[in-house]
């Protein structure tokens, strides 16, 4: 009996020692919580509402000599709220934003904390780790578990961590989504069994890898990262090879925060217009920033240096960037690119071909207000770094720079080191063959856009049906850089573009919707100048729509549906709508309008769903009362502008 009792009171003791404690954070609101258990591990539950969103989130980090969340000792807990607002220097969503969320850091043995937050449309976490020197993070780990399967919306990869971030959506359950598959990168947007959306994705990534997901085939999603490279060899003009890997996936500073996790959670219109990660992404490291001008450009690689109705012969030459400029000037774009093509070999940054002088046409640019942009590998940057200093003083704007296609460590690196020398030399950066945003640019606001998006760029294989989810997962974590714009709108049975005469699936009112609908503080005209020119009144309209704004209102969405739009700068609402392969009848309330003003629109004419230019253009007396009826064909759009007095 005594020996029975000593067993009974040391399973107490232990029990005790190895008891869970859970602490609870609510979001402002009060309508999320999150509940996170220290026990063997380190794990939270998230429910909005009545609806528990997700069922258990392990996460741990493996440094050297300690994992960090396994078997946790807690030393502190403190809770307390952030109430801010942050002003954005360059504004793609709005002028101002709100931070507001509840906080609670948890300290821990071992010189580490987890912060969370709860915002009222959202959730994020972060390790803190506080030694001294420098550290290697082993591995860091998060498995994500669902009680029902959710469907997730994902982008695969399969070429594994060598990616452009292109691959059209999948639409899959979590409960298919196996260990064996192709794995995906960020964000992925997933819908619970009651609808609700959860957009999951990361900010503030900075010496550190990009996370990337994997299934479990039991409705769950864990993280995986690419190892930070040791040594790496060029392959062909502008790819590299990963040729000996680290045992870690960073080498970096033991007294860091790093990066946040978060998950947007609401519905379809509350994904869309969510900033977390701007909200997320860290403090704008630059001091003046009043040189940046966002805008657009008129592009010439889509449509092939494709002109006519000249009296010189085009192509890849001055004079026709001359007439890039010219039509840029006349209808107030603000720059031009030079694409691939301008120099000899793509690697040799300071050698063009013989019909090109840069120099010159900086000049014919400066005396029509036309900056010029010019394309380069990354490759040829990491090579010769120099060369920004080169063409800034040459006084070139800005660089595209293209073909990363990694966002392991030492790339991830490169982004900022290009970011950093940019922002010395006054000029914007507009990242190609690149992963999403992820903080970046809210450091080093000259970097201006990202690709990372099955863009028009790819012909037919930009299809509507695809495209009409990006205001909900890429275009959702930050700018996206998708070079809209065809006047030889088709529907995509009628696509048959070709390299010199492109085409572009959607009717014309949906691709002069997307500049309203997408956002990019640099926006590509895509099409050729001659088209442009030859259809004025659609030009003109495109040619006025802002690339920042000061206020943005999601007026109806639905993913995978259709996405609404109205988006304010100064006293003048831009209004943009489109869908996929299914005609839709919205009505729109205007309620957001302060007082009447004079609206004119484009809307898909009465024959786009067979013949994609058909459009009409209409004006009309608006007021807040008001209620837009709108008739989107499929693969259609409706755009418009109301100006107030």
């Amino acid at each position: 009996m005594v020996r029975f009792f000593i067993a009974f009171l040391m399973t107490l003791i232990l029990g005790e020692a190895k008891a869970a404690r859970t602490e609870s954070l609510l979001s402002p609101n009060g309508k999320i919580k999150v509940d996170i258990t220290i026990a063997d591990s380190l794990w939270f539950m998230v429910s909005k509402g009545d609806e528990r969103i997700i069922s258990s989130c392990s996460i741990s980090l493996q440094l050297p000599k300690l994992q960090a969340g396994a078997s946790p000792r807690l030393k502190g807990v403190k809770k307390d709220h952030i109430d801010e607002t942050l002003h954005n220097r360059v504004p793609i969503k709005n002028a101002i934003t709100s931070n507001m969320a509840s906080r609670l850091t948890l300290s821990f043995h071992g010189n580490y904390d987890v912060e969370f937050r709860a915002y009222d449309n959202a959730v994020a976490y972060r390790f803190i780790i506080k030694g001294k020197g420098l550290t290697e993070v082993m591995d860091e780990k998060m498995h994500l578990d669902f009680l029902t399967p959710l469907t997730a919306h994902i982008s695969k990869t399969k070429t594994g961590f060598w990616t452009s971030y292109e691959s059209p959506y999948t639409h899959v359950s979590t409960s298919d989504y196996g260990a064996d598959d192709e794995m995906t990168y960020l964000p992925v947007l997933l819908e619970t069994q009651r609808g609700t959306k959860v957009l999951f994705s990361e900010s503030d990534v900075r010496d550190y890898p990009a996370m990337f997901l994997k299934g479990t085939a039991n409705h769950g999603l864990k993280a995986i990262f690419p190892r930070s490279p040791k040594e790496w060899e060029p392959y062909g003009d502008r790819g590299f090879m990963v040729t000996e890997e680290h045992p870690y996936i960073s080498s970096t500073s033991a007294n860091r925060s790093l990066p946040w996790r978060f998950l947007v959670i609401g519905d379809d219109a509350e994904i869309a217009s969510n900033e977390m990660e701007r909200i997320l992404g860290g403090e704008c490291e630059m001091e003046d920033t009043s040189w940046i001008k966002p805008g657009k450009v008129s592009w010439d690689w889509w449509n092939h240096w494709t002109i006519w109705n000249v009296d010189f012969v085009t192509g890849i030459n001055n004079d026709s960037y001359r007439y890039f400029i010219d039509f840029a000037s006349a209808y107030g774009i603000e720059y031009i690119l030079l694409d691939e093509g301008w120099c000899k070999d793509v690697n040799d940054p300071y050698t063009t071909r013989d019909d090109i002088v840069v120099r010159q046409l900086v000049e014919y640019g400066q005396q029509k207000g036309v900056g010029v942009i010019l394309w380069l590998t990354w490759l040829a940057v990491e090579r010769h770094m120099d060369l920004i200093e080169h063409y800034a003083n040459m006084g070139v704007k800005g660089l595209k720079i293209d073909f990363m296609d990694h966002s392991d460590q030492w790339m991830v690196n490169f982004y900022e080191r290009v970011a950093k020398e940019c922002a010395r030399h006054k000029m914007i950066v507009d990242f190609h063959g690149s992963f999403k945003p992820a903080g970046l640019e809210i450091r080093y606001p000259n970097v201006i856009s990202y690709e990372g998006v099955l863009g028009m760029e790819q012909g037919r294989g930009c299809h509507p049906d695809n495209t009409i989810w990006l205001p909900f997962i890429r275009n959702a974590v930050g700018p996206m850089d998708f070079t809209p714009g065809s006047m030889a709108s088709a529907q995509p049975e009628d696509n048959y573009g070709t390299g010199s005469l492109p085409m572009g699936s959607g009717t014309r009112a949906y691709q002069m919707a997307l500049y309203v609908v997408f956002e990019s503080a640099l926006q590509m005209l895509a099409d050729s100048p001659t088209r442009y020119i030859n259809e004025d009144e659609c030009t003109r309209f495109i040619a006025m729509v802002p690339t920042t704004w000061d206020e943005t209102i999601v007026l109806s969405a639905k993913a995978g549906n259709h996405f609404v739009v109205a988006r304010r700068k100064g006293k003048k609402w831009f209004i943009g709508a489109i869908t996929g392969g299914n005609p839709q009848d919205l009505a729109i309330s205007l309620d957001f309008l302060k007082e009447p003003g004079e609206m004119q629109f484009f809307q898909d004419g009465v024959n786009a769903h067979r013949i994609a230019v058909d459009y009409k253009k209409g004006h009309r007396h608006v007021t807040p009362s008001d209620t837009l009826h709108l008739h989107l064909s499929r693969n259609g759009g409706w755009c418009g502008v109301v100006e107030q007095k």
